[in-house]
């Protein structure tokens, strides 16, 4: 087993700890997925919960680099982030996507669905982890909720456009590994 990422890998820009945490696994409770997809935020844009600044629903986005921002999207999903740059400034990476690896029966279970669409978007990874927002302004590092580091090489990317949002929609910055069946749709150009 890999051990968790330290706070110093997320206290650098949002868009490198967005391409970095590819590869590497989501955890919480007994079960667990590889990232496969991610998307870059930063105050400096109006896509970002921080644009507007530090609002008592947004001021976890400027704790410290490696705490989990999770919010509750549309009223229905939580979303699970991590917290990036150097604390006061507001960044963070969405966790877009898993490939599932521990505890899919129980995926299975909160999800109603079948596995080819447990973990393939944000919303679906939170509920069929069951990540909740008693989670929101946890430790990454050393809470319930952990990002660990990959175990081999960086696998290959490809980049485009973040989804699902109608501001900035020009940034290049969602990441995910090519090829990977759990990413979520639309994928990205060049993705197969």
């Amino acid at each position: 087993m890999t051990a968790p990422l330290p706070a110093d890998f997320y206290d650098r820009p949002a868009t490198e700890v967005a391409s970095d945490l590819l590869g590497c696994t989501l955890h919480f409770g007994q079960a667990s997925g590889l990232i496969v997809e991610t998307e870059a935020y930063h105050e400096s844009e109006p896509a970002c919960h921080a644009f507007g600044g530090i609002r008592p629903s947004t001021a976890v986005l400027f704790s410290g680099p490696g705490t989990a921002y999770v919010y509750r999207s549309y009223g229905i999903h939580a979303l699970v982030n991590a917290v990036c740059e150097p604390e006061g400034v507001g960044a963070a990476v969405l966790i877009r996507a898993l490939a599932p690896l521990t505890g899919e029966a129980a995926m299975l279970a909160r999800r109603g669905r079948p596995s080819g669409e447990l973990t393939n978007g944000p919303g679906k990874l939170t509920q069929a982890l069951g990540i909740g927002l008693d989670q929101n302004g946890s430790s990454l590092t050393d809470g319930a909720l952990q990002i660990r580091s990959r175990s081999g090489a960086a696998p290959p990317m490809v980049t485009g456009p973040r989804i699902g949002i109608t501001k900035a929609v020009d940034l290049p910055w969602r990441f995910a590994i090519a090829g990977a069946r759990d990413v979520s749709r639309p994928r990205p150009p060049g993705w197969r």
